[in-house]
């Protein structure tokens, strides 16, 4: 069997992604019939059916499902040939794309930008900002290198590294602050007074599990899409919230009547990184991580 061609492993993960030729084949910038006939030529060298085809639908077969995964990971291993290649095998060059989740990125751009620049000229790099479901799904698509999380996550396929913690603190409106004992515990707020993200955001998960708040009659069904929208309604007078320390000291209580103090038990999410098992780019990533630790409220003190 020859060598397979990557363009036509990457039309097949399009594909697959797509579920739909047509949309498949305007992501690749070729027409239909060249991305079929791709397809048919790795069947033929294959010599497996990859597409169980019916009229003008169709199905991946299980060996297709198990191909689209291979060719994946060879895919981002490509991925890393290339960025040595054009790099001259110079590991603080390049191009890095890093993704990194909507609770951290408003307020770390910025600073990171700058201390990347700064420690590592050559490097260019790209910043993206998603969810962590998608991210992690653009990982393992080869469409980013490295991400920047709230763990713990489960990252299947992927290496971590833990770079320090982000303290949560309990938010409130200046006029209720009042309300909170010197000592306070979760269970002496009002009911249906706490506010959190969507479940999307992995921050909800991290604040219900640190903070205590599983099955709490204290978290009300009223969700908020971002962290701004949680300040807005502390600020409203309608309850409390947690933020992170990182948000906090990026002034994103500027303008309002919203206080901070400690959460219980000194609550925290662990900020990281995570990267595809097998990556040729190890040294740029520790690189990275030293940088991207120092930023961080209580960074890790072995890096």
């Amino acid at each position: 069997m020859r060598f397979p061609n990557l363009k036509h492993l990457y039309y097949l993960t399009v594909l697959h992604k797509e579920q739909h030729f047509a949309k498949a084949a305007q992501k690749c910038n070729v027409s239909q019939s060249t991305l079929s006939t791709a397809i048919q030529n790795l069947e033929e060298n294959i010599g497996q059916q990859l597409l169980e085809r019916e009229h003008k639908t169709f199905v991946f077969t299980d060996f297709g499902e198990d191909l689209v995964d291979r060719s994946k990971q060879l895919l981002a291993h490509a991925q890393d040939w290339t960025n040595f290649a054009e790099s001259s095998g110079d590991w603080q060059s390049g191009v890095l794309k890093l993704g990194v989740i909507p609770t951290i990125a408003p307020f770390m751009f910025e600073s990171i930008i700058t201390a990347v620049h700064q420690h590592l000229p050559k490097l260019h790099l790209q910043l993206m900002e998603d969810t962590t479901d998608n991210l992690l799904t653009k990982l393992s698509d080869g469409e980013v290198d490295l991400l920047l999380l709230a763990l713990p996550m489960k990252t299947p396929g992927c290496k971590q590294l833990s770079l320090g913690k982000d303290p949560f603190h309990l938010v409130a409106h200046e006029s209720r602050k009042n309300e909170l004992a010197s000592s306070f515990s979760i269970d002496s707020l009002p009911n249906d007074s706490i506010f959190l993200l969507q479940k999307e955001h992995c921050l909800t998960e991290h604040a219900v599990s640190a903070c205590g708040l599983a099955h709490k009659a204290q978290v009300s069904s009223l969700t908020a899409s971002s962290l701004h929208t949680l300040v807005a309604l502390v600020n409203s007078k309608m309850g409390f919230s947690f933020m992170p320390e990182m948000a906090l000291d990026q002034g994103v209580l500027s303008g309002t009547d919203v206080v901070a103090m400690p959460a219980e038990d000194d609550a925290y999410r662990e900020i990281g990184l995570t990267w595809r098992v097998g990556t040729t780019r190890m040294q740029l990533f520790r690189k990275v991580a030293t940088i991207i630790a120092k930023l961080l409220p209580q960074p890790r003190a072995d890096l």
